[in-house]
């Protein structure tokens, strides 16, 4: 029984959550926000208008590629420079290189 007594906090905010979802769809009072004209009004040439929560996400996500990126290649640096080593520019000849013989005129 002592179970069911922890997990009652639980099962009374799943029951406000379920209540709180029926009600609104029901349209018993709430706020519609949906219908009725466009949401966002066009505005020609110019950058729309961004609510703070916008702007917040998009630092946050944008953050958070930069550090996937940077932490992948820091650790796995072979998926961008390839899976061989670097090879030894000292050991390359003139033919390589595409330098002409010096008794070439």
């Amino acid at each position: 029984m002592s179970a069911l007594t922890r997990l009652a906090p639980f099962v009374r905010a799943g029951g406000r959550l379920f209540r709180g979802c029926g009600s609104r769809s029901a349209g018993s009072g709430g706020v519609r926000h949906a219908g009725g004209g466009v949401h966002i009004e066009p505005r020609y040439r110019q950058f729309p208008q961004l609510t703070r929560h916008q702007v917040l996400l998009g630092e946050f996500f944008s953050g958070f590629m930069w550090f996937w990126i940077l932490w992948r290649f820091w650790h796995e640096p072979d998926a961008v420079l390839g899976h061989f080593p670097y090879p030894d520019p000292s050991q390359w000849t003139d033919e390589e290189l595409g330098i002409p013989p010096d008794d070439e005129d």
